[in-house]
């Protein structure tokens, strides 16, 4: 004790830096990265949906999204995405609104629900390739 209370500063610049690095996971949460959410959308055909409001999702989406806005998921989720057990990418324009919806998908039982983090923002900065309506 006597050496935490001699060194108080070293103390804290060691916890200091440990915050530092564990912020990145903190921040990112559990959240697919793009280069993952590619992966899953190429290899194991992965259902892509969106949580956005229709006219947000009519500006941009992911090609092959489908548009299911948060309100109406728990109603609408079951007629888009048939299979509980497939690959389940929910996204949205920051991955915020995402981020509710997957929880909500995972408590009605898809378990491989998925949020895109950064969502259309972090799609779009990295070029990748989108559809409007």
């Amino acid at each position: 004790m006597k050496f935490l209370l001699d060194n108080w500063m070293l103390v804290t610049v060691a916890l200091a830096s440990g915050l530092a690095l564990l912020l990145p996971v903190l921040t990112q949460g559990n959240g697919l990265s793009l280069a993952q959410a590619v992966m899953l959308m190429n290899r194991d055909k992965a259902v892509v949906v969106d949580v956005c409001e229709p006219d947000e999702f009519a500006r941009a989406y992911i090609l092959g999204a489908k548009n299911v806005p948060l309100a109406q998921l728990e109603a609408q989720l079951p007629q888009v995405a048939k299979n509980k057990s497939a690959p389940l990418i929910l996204v949205c324009q920051s991955g915020a609104r995402s981020a509710r919806a997957t929880a909500l998908a995972r408590k009605m039982g898809y378990e491989n629900a998925q949020n895109l983090s950064g969502g259309m923002k972090a799609w779009q900065a990295a070029s990748l390739p989108v559809q409007t309506a």
